[in-house]
């Protein structure tokens, strides 16, 4: 593979990511120059104890907070160089989030939850709707599009979620504990969803402290204390987990 192919293929890439809260003697470090790379059709997941980064590695990987110090790069634009609105746009058409509390607008149908994004992005209302049907049907949910949230089950409002992430051709999936709130079956297909879209070119991290949902992933990195300790392949994965590094 030459080397522009390479640059390509890289979603996202966090080079020497450190974040601190407070300073001086009251300092805390959530993250600790952390060196990850992403790369199209891939899962990672990441594990650790509470407290341990795991979220804020998220945040910051998605643009929602700057990082004390270190480059976050996605799709080959560096984060510290973007305005705030800039940032924004880039979230909207290149990141999307999916959450434990699936974030949906109750006031808005499903498939408004979907346009939403992408109205905002100046897109017109008859093409956001054509994408959020397509996105909705990508999830099963093709016949759910005029419903409210409070009229869908919680794996139903998740597979929402997922749609909205993706819809645009968003390339980059950030997940918070995406199976939190859901029941083991539901959970796990949640999880096939998830893992089909990163199949079809997305790449995803998958922040997890369930081993059985890490197992999607291709790879799992784990942290401690802000520092990723440890990271197994796939094939290392089944190993790494029954040997309680989680």
């Amino acid at each position: 593979m030459g080397e522009n192919e390479t640059r390509d293929a890289t979603v996202l890439r966090l080079v020497g990511v450190s974040q601190q809260y407070g300073s001086g003697h009251t300092a805390v470090s959530a993250l600790s120059g952390i060196d990850l790379d992403l790369q199209r059709g891939e899962m990672v997941a990441v594990m650790g104890a509470s407290g341990s980064g795991k979220s804020t590695l998220l945040a910051v990987a998605g643009g929602l907070q700057r990082p004390t110090s270190g480059e976050v790069i996605v799709e080959g634009e560096h984060l510290s160089e973007l305005s705030p609105a800039g940032t924004a746009a880039l979230r909207r058409r290149s990141l999307g989030f999916v959450f434990q509390d699936y974030n949906l607008i109750p006031t808005l149908t499903a498939a408004e939850n979907i346009t939403l994004p992408l109205e905002l992005d100046g897109i017109g209302g008859r093409a956001a709707r054509r994408a959020a049907k397509d996105a909705l049907a990508g999830v099963g949910l093709e016949d759910r599009g005029n419903a409210y949230p409070d009229d869908l089950s919680g794996g139903q409002q998740q597979r929402v979620a997922i749609a909205r992430a993706v819809v645009g051709g968003r390339r980059l999936i950030l997940a918070d504990e995406p199976t939190g709130a859901l029941d083991t079956v539901t959970g796990e297909q949640v999880m096939k969803l998830i893992r089909s879209r990163v199949d079809a070119g997305a790449a995803a991290i998958l922040v997890t402290h369930e081993p059985r949902h890490a197992a999607w992933a291709d790879r799992i990195v784990f942290l401690r204390d802000g520092r990723i300790i440890d990271e197994s392949r796939r094939e290392r994965a089944e190993d790494a987990l029954l040997a309680g590094r989680a």
